[in-house]
């Protein structure tokens, strides 16, 4: 009941951050296994208003955001952003949901996964025209889905293995992905193995035909979806059947469809129902 009021509040209160030191976290002793070739360079583009986004990540890393120590509850919660895997939304999908995390005195860590390679400066040119032909996309990312969801089991090992470092408690961790970090969120879930599952998960507005893994958790795992009816990607049932496969498993299930707020709502005011 504590994790479902709290992704319930999640949605439902205002907020207010603060800037608080932030680590990071390298996931791989040297060049992440299966991308040891890769030899680009991160980088940044401005397409939207205090929303940047990051394109050709090759290093995953997780970004550390600690609690307050007089706010601190043990609660920690590995972030996941969104893009397609071509892009991560860090600010709108990552940064400023870490930042509302800590002022509710939980731990919080912003995973940034590998993505597709871009060969021009504008990752949005070759992605736009790829949203219409999902398939295509599909085929494009598969490979990369399946490393990100690597980075992801490694995210949940370091957390979980260094927590009494960290001051969090083991058995409290969760894990949050937007969209396509959505799709990473629910990858962990079904492919790591038992000890390394996370505690309770958010995936929000996921893709989940590309979800990989089958293996349900064992012990208790709430989970809280949300998504927007108008959804402009059609995402709106991938939620619902979440929901559904995850009731039909005796699972603690929330789902909350919000009337509008399109397809990457994420933090954005956008003034439609999902800025609740």
């Amino acid at each position: 009941m504590i994790i479902k009021h709290l992704f319930l509040c999640f949605f439902l209160i205002g907020w207010s951050v603060s800037a608080f030191s932030q680590e990071v976290i390298q996931l791989y002793p040297g060049k992440a296994p299966g991308s040891e070739n890769w030899n680009w360079t991160e980088k940044e583009t401005n397409p939207f208003p205090n929303n940047r986004m990051l394109y050709n990540v090759s290093e995953p890393v997780l970004l550390h955001y600690p609690a307050p120590k007089d706010k601190a509850n043990g609660t920690s919660i590995i972030v996941a952003p969104g893009g397609a895997f071509h892009i991560l939304s860090i600010d709108n999908e990552g940064i400023r949901v870490a930042e509302w995390l800590n002022s509710l005195g939980i731990e919080a860590f912003v995973l940034k996964y590998r993505l597709v390679k871009s060969e021009t400066d504008n990752p949005f040119a070759t992605l736009i025209p790829l949203m219409n032909n999902k398939d295509k996309l599909d085929s494009i990312n598969a490979p990369v889905v399946d490393l990100a969801k690597n980075d992801g089991i490694v995210a949940m090992k370091y957390v979980r293995s260094n927590a009494a470092k960290l001051g969090i408690d083991p058995g409290k961790i969760g894990f949050m992905g937007f969209s396509a970090g959505g799709t990473v969120t629910m990858s962990v879930m079904l492919s790591a193995a038992e000890e390394w599952k996370p505690d309770f998960i958010a995936p929000i507005y996921l893709y989940k035909k590309a979800v990989l893994g089958k293996d349900m958790p064992k012990k208790e795992t709430p989970i809280f979806i949300a998504v927007a009816t108008d959804d402009g990607l059609g995402l709106l049932a991938h939620s619902i059947e979440l929901y559904q496969e995850w009731v039909a498993a005796g699972q603690p299930s929330e789902l909350h469809a919000f009337e509008k707020g399109d397809h990457g709502f994420g933090f954005s005011p956008k003034g439609t129902t999902s800025d609740m």
